[in-house]
This record gives C-alpha cells, structure tokens and sequence, in this order.
C-alpha cells in the first residue's frame, strides 16, 4: 500500500465546566475542552500520533475503534488489557496506523465509563487520488450519546460495589444537544439546514453507553452506503438499527417541500432490564420561504421493543465487494469456536449487603467466564514473558451444551470469575459463533473485536444449529467490527488472523462489559518478521505508578 501522510494531534484530557439541562455547577471529562471530542481527519493509508496528556483526577487511556493497529497493539488502548491507565499529570503520545480502514470510525476512553463524554469522530477519507465510490454534496459528522447527572467513574464504581444496577442516563445528546423534548434544553437542538436536491452524507456514530437505537428523518429515505470503517452496498431504508460502538455512512436527499422535519433517535429495548427510554430529536429544515417557525413533522419509528425490524434492518446489509473494494470471506476455517454470552448473578460476599437480583450481584460471561481483568496490562505480561497474570485456558466451546435460548432457570446462574486469553495461531482462518443466552435479563448484544473487523456471515433466532452453513453469505457479507448479537439468537463471524497481538473482545453495552461479558484474544506471531509484533514505546504508561 502507497505510504500516506504522517499526521499530529494533541489530546488534553481535563474536568470542564458544563450546563446542560438545569445543571448549573457541573464539570465533566474532556479532551481539550469539547463534548464530544475534536475531530480527527484522516486518509486511507495515513499514520497519525496524538499526543494525549491528561491533566484530570485519575488515569484514562484512548482507543482508536475500528483502526486495526496492524502488528501494533501497544496504542490500541483499553486499560490492563493493551496498557495501564495514563496517570494524572503525564502523557502518552499514541500512534495510530492506518491501512485499510476507509470511512467513518471513532475515538473514545476505554477505561471504567470515562467514554461517556471523551469520544469523538476518527473519519478516513478515500486515499490520495481516490475517490468514494458515491457522490454527495455535503457532509454532516452525528455523534449520538447518553448524559449523565453525576460522575460516570462513581456510578459504575459504586454499582460494582453493590451488585446492582447502574445509573441510568437521563438523556440522549446530538452532537452534544439535548434538543427540544427536554426541560431546561433552552431551545438547543441539533439544527442544519439542507438545500433542496443536493444529497448529504451522514456519518452517524452511536457513542452511547448501554442503549441502541432507531433513527429516522420524517418523509426521508436513507440510503446506507458504509458501515465501520468499510463501503456497503446502497440500503435505501426509511429507518436504522445502530448499537453502541457501531458507525454508519448514510446518504440523504434533500426531496421533500421545503419545510421543517424531526431527525429521531429513539432507543431499542428488547429487554425487561432498566432502560432510558426518551428519545432525542434535531432538525433538518430547509432553505426557502416558508414558516420557518412551524413545527417539524415527526418521521415514524419502529416501536422500542420491535426486535424484528432490528433485525430485519441488519440482515440487509451487503458489502459492497467491487473490483475497488472486494471481499476477502475467509472459506477454508481452520479454527472454530463458538462462545456463548449470558448475564449472570453471582452470590453476594458474606457480610455484605447486595443490590442485585434477589440479593445477589449482578454479572455476565463469555462461555462461563467472567473476565477479570488484571493489575497489570496483559499485552506487557504477554510480551515480556510474565506468568501469572492470565490463564491461557479459555475454551472453544461453552463448558455445557443446554438448550441456551429455552426455559434455563433450573441452571445455576453463577459464573467463573477469572483472568482467561484465547489463544490463536497467526493467519488462522477463525470463525467464531455467539450464541445468546436466555440469562438474566437477555437482550441484544453487540459484540466488538478489537485489531480486526470480521464478515458477518450468518445471523438468526434461537439456538445455532449446523444447517445453518449452508445458508452462510460467503460473498457479500458485511465487514465490520461490531455486531448486534439477537437477543436468545446467534451471530457467525469470520476473519484471518494476520494481526499478532492482544485483542479485547466485549460487549459494547458497558454494564455489560463492566460485570465481565469480555474475553482476550492473542494471535502469536507468525514466522516472518513483518508477522510479528512490533516492539513497544518507550513511554508506554507505567502499571506500578497508574495502577
């Protein structure tokens, strides 16, 4: 691949002053001052450093979602799995190396829920002298969040204390407006104008922390042409399904009777766990002479519980597997693995008084495996030779096969609390199975693999069953990095396991991945030097100061 440019940003995280929705006396964590963050804008191919120095309370680390870090897994960022935190009062210059990413992806703090309000979009043009493989006039970057009443450190810090269940948000925030169905949102809504007959292209990016959403713009189709960082075939739809962690490239036509018209988000809820159940809105108004003080129309969304067109929304989805842009489907699996994912209780300490259900602490797992994670950073452990930080036990299969989607209440629901890495030969062709358990309060999940995107090859209702294989999409099939498992449904993914590293593996809801839905994969180093991973920096966090 042609060498791109070298790029440089400064990060600067710090408490900031804050008024939204009748908070008065608020300070939030940011980078250089902004909710959300500073864009990053690259190309296909670039190399980009950002200096990130943090002058906050406590230590923080960044991950650049969706950039596969190829053979460089020392800045990816999540804390004891690829680092330790960077402490207060220090810097971290991270490099982030770009290959073949191409579209919208984005940046967020991947330490306790300090992401709720540092993120921010990483968008990646076409490279030098390419060009997209649509056309637009214009282009409008949306990043939908969740806001919070107090300091996300000390919910989920007291949540893990109790058992219980965290603190919901209290609103949904476009490009950090709470917009119009608020109190005290003062009239601040997300608010563009459009021209009529020019086309825009929406980068939408859902930030958010526990919720996934409907979006629709009233009287509007729109047209889905990319999807993590990678081109799609065009989707003309009148409504998306995003989960937090995904992104999405969606082009709009401005059609309609100039006039006034809401952008919708509203939340998906298929589970009777505790939800925020507002929605938010913005608007898209057009130019020209008409009562520009009338009240938007309101687009009509699939109801909070409609699970069906979720996944009817989601199973459209094609790559777009052109000559320019072609599908690499892995076909020959040498390594299949299969992981159920469940929210669990575990049983409250003795003399301790528990939030949980019935009393008890609330917990999740992949293949029966709460993951623990370690005081120090497993990627350091891993590459300095270190015993006794991870197990390198984690199964293949799930320890018991049971009816995961049935009637499970006569199962235990407690899980094993410990330090597991799935280990994973260099240029292995994987395919890896989710499949939902009916646990807890079970719910769509989506899952998310750092330092690779992966073919969605197969979704469904129910348990997997193996004539399902036949019916995989091995042409077309969607590259992304995060995908919604169904709720008491499975999901079959495919990838090359040509980036050697430590890789975190989780739900992106973050209760979820707090009470433990997470894994590690290492994939060892290949025999060849330009397959192996590179060496560390020499100002990689120091675990014994930030731990």
């Amino acid at each position: 691949m042609a060498q791109g440019k070298v790029l440089f940003y400064d990060f600067m995280v710090k408490e900031t002053p804050i008024k939204m929705l009748c908070e008065t006396n608020r300070t939030i964590l940011t980078v250089n001052g902004l909710f959300p963050g500073p864009e990053i804008r690259a190309r296909k191919g670039d190399t980009i450093y950002v200096n990130v120095t943090n002058i906050g309370s406590y230590g923080i680390t960044i991950h650049w979602h969706g950039v596969r870090q190829i053979r460089y897994p020392w800045s990816d960022g999540p804390e004891f799995i690829t680092q330790c935190p960077i402490p207060s009062n220090s810097s971290f210059l991270q490099k982030i190396i770009l290959t073949e990413e191409e579209g919208t992806l984005w940046w967020h703090a991947h330490s306790d829920w300090s992401r709720a309000t540092i993120h921010g979009p990483l968008i990646i043009m076409p490279a030098y002298g390419k060009m997209y493989p649509y056309k637009f006039d214009q282009e409008h970057t949306i990043v939908i969040a969740e806001w919070y009443t107090r300091d996300t450190k000390a919910i989920i810090d007291e949540a893990l204390e109790t058992g219980g269940d965290p603190d919901l948000s209290v609103a949904y925030t476009i490009n950090g407006q709470p917009g119009d169905t608020y109190s005290c949102s003062n009239g601040s809504a997300y608010n563009k104008t459009f021209v009529r007959g020019k086309t825009y292209l929406f980068r939408i990016i859902n930030s958010g922390m526990n919720e996934e959403m409907f979006v629709g713009i009233a009287k509007h189709n729109l047209t889905v042409v990319g999807m993590d960082g990678s081109y799609l075939k065009p989707l003309k739809t009148n409504y998306l399904m995003i989960t937090p962690g995904q992104t999405m490239d969606v082009l709009v036509t401005a059609n309609q009777t100039p006039g006034r018209y809401y952008m919708l988000f509203s939340p998906f809820v298929d589970t009777n766990a505790p939800s925020n159940k507002n929605v938010a809105r913005g608007i898209f108004q057009y130019t020209g002479n008409y009562n520009h003080s009338e009240i938007p129309v309101s687009p009509v969304l699939p109801g909070s519980t409609n699970k069906s067109d979720a996944g009817n929304f989601t199973i459209q989805l094609r790559s777009l597997n052109s000559k320019e842009h072609p599908s690499k489907v892995p076909t020959k699996i040498t390594r299949n693995i299969t992981i159920a994912v469940s929210v669990n209780q575990q049983p409250c300490p003795a003399n301790q008084t528990c939030t949980g259900p019935q009393g008890t602490m609330h917990s999740a797992s992949l293949n029966n495996i709460s993951f623990s994670a370690p005081p120090i950073s497993i990627l350091q452990a891993y590459y300095n030779n270190i015993y006794g930080v991870y197990n390198r036990t984690f199964p293949d299969q799930p320890p018991t096969l049971f009816d995961f989607t049935g009637n499970v209440s006569a199962l235990g629901e407690a899980a094993n609390v410990t330090t597991e890495v799935l280990k994973i030969d260099y240029n292995d062709e994987v395919e890896i199975r989710f499949q939902g358990t009916n646990f807890g309060a079970a719910e769509n999940h989506p899952m998310h693999l750092h330092g690779y995107s992966f073919y969605v090859v197969g979704m469904g209702d129910g348990n997997f069953s193996e004539t399902e294989i036949s019916k995989y999409n091995t042409i077309d099939p969607p590259y992304v990095n995060t995908v919604g498992l169904p709720k008491n449904g499975w999901a079959a993914i495919r990838f090359k396991a040509d980036n050697p590293g430590v890789w975190f593996m989780h739900c992106h809801l973050e209760r979820h991945s707090s009470w433990g839905m997470d894994a590690v994969l290492i994939v060892r180093d290949g025999k060849k030097k330009h397959q192996k991973v590179r060496p560390p920096p020499k100002d990689m966090p120091p675990c014994s100061v930030s731990s």
